[in-house]
């Protein structure tokens, strides 16, 4: 069997954390040059860090799911994403996508008053992205810092002097003009969600393989049904169901690259309850067939 043609794709634990180091240990800071229409199903799937992101569209449109918010990122403008905030990219064409990723810790040591004046009132606010127009002067002053960070990377002895120095600035710029408030009560309650939804889509992960149902998947979180269904909605735009449908699938693909097994055993051994239902959502998903995609291998 022949490899299949690999593309890029985000790598995540079972909470949905992305597992990739970003930079190292010494200097945890990267620079990304990505086309979301290269990644499997045209997407930068749902992911999150604890690093601090930001994003830039270079060409092309981007839809971004940021925690509860979808979004339109057109050519020319950007995003911040906050530590800790799932999110998602996808695009109907190339979108080349310019990005960091970096630990606050990389601005300042995590006991220093720089980082508790400055960078953890950010981290613990109410702000989970922040997106960027250059129709907004001050925005506009974030996106030419971005496109001088992106344009120094791989350039001169001083390149890592030079990045934090103009992310300093980039961070001034954001501090100045976000309103920064602390956590209330609401916002707990979506950062609560958030951690309700990595328990649910870990016993997901856990148990795909056997009868789950709703109640299973609500009960693992100790909430109701219904508190299920809008975590999962509000969350990643899916049902409970919808998901542990699509992650089955997922391990199911991955067998039939990986696995000579039949499509029967296959689909027994991803928790569909007959390789009938199993073909149909298969085809529902990936545009073909269990053994077209075998054969695409």
């Amino acid at each position: 069997m022949k490899p299949q043609q690999n593309y890029p794709h985000i790598v995540t634990d079972d909470t949905l954390r992305e597992t990739a180091a970003h930079g190292s240990e010494n200097f945890p800071f990267c620079y990304y040059l990505e086309d979301i229409w290269d990644f499997d199903f045209h997407c930068i799937d749902w992911h999150w860090h604890h690093e601090l992101e930001f994003i830039y569209i270079k060409n092309g449109t981007a839809t971004c799911y940021v925690g509860e918010e979808k979004l339109l990122l057109p050519q020319g403008s950007a995003l911040f994403v906050n530590s800790g905030i799932l999110h998602r990219y996808e695009s109907a064409s190339s979108t080349l996508m310019p990005n960091i990723v970096f630990s606050p810790s990389l601005l300042a040591g995590e006991s220093s008053l720089l980082y508790k004046k400055y960078i953890a009132p950010v981290l613990s606010s109410s702000i989970s992205f922040q997106t960027f127009s250059p129709d907004i002067p001050w925005q506009n002053t974030i996106l030419k810092l971005l496109n001088k960070l992106f344009s120094i990377q791989g350039m001169g002895e001083k390149q890592e002097l030079h990045t934090v120095q103009l992310l300093w600035k980039l961070w001034e710029f954001l501090f100045d003009s976000l309103s920064i408030y602390p956590q209330t009560n609401p916002v707990h309650a979506g950062k609560n969600n958030q951690a309700r939804l990595r328990i649910m889509m870990e016993y997901i992960h856990e148990h795909y393989p056997e009868p789950v149902t709703l109640d299973d998947i609500a009960s693992c979180a100790l909430i109701s049904k219904s508190s299920a269904l809008q975590i999962f909605q509000s969350g990643i735009q899916l049902s409970p169901v919808a998901y542990l449908i699509q992650y089955r699938l997922n391990c199911a693909a991955k067998l039939l690259q990986t696995t000579e097994g039949s499509v029967s055993e296959i689909a027994e051994k991803t928790g569909f309850s007959s390789a009938g239902y199993f073909c149909r959502k298969f085809k529902q998903r990936y545009q073909m067939s269990p053994i077209e995609y075998r054969r695409r291998t």
